[in-house]
């Protein structure tokens, strides 16, 4: 199997993986009282959306070889189902 059958599955691992390692990151600088810890009970949600918001941009700019490598492997099928929708519009038109 060619590294291209895998990489949508790579990179969505690697991107939970980011998104993982800020969480943790996020969660002990709350802890440690570096950062607030939100409002009332909304702690685990704060650090969350904290966590969300900083993985975003990480996993733009650290797997941008992997977000290529997943796109040469989708585009291809999306290409297929297009010419299939269109076969099937013009054999309903006919």
């Amino acid at each position: 199997m060619s590294s291209k059958q895998h990489a949508t599955l790579r990179y969505t691992a690697m991107r939970f993986g980011i998104f993982a390692g800020c969480f943790l990151v996020v969660w002990g600088l709350t802890r440690l009282q570096i950062l607030p810890s939100g409002i009332g009970d909304s702690h685990i949600i704060w650090v969350l959306l904290l966590a969300l918001i900083l993985s975003a941009p990480l996993s733009f700019i650290l797997l941008r070889k992997q977000r290529d490598r997943m796109s040469e492997e989708v585009a291809p099928r999306v290409e297929r189902v297009k010419e299939r929708l269109t076969a099937n519009q013009a054999q309903e038109d006919a």
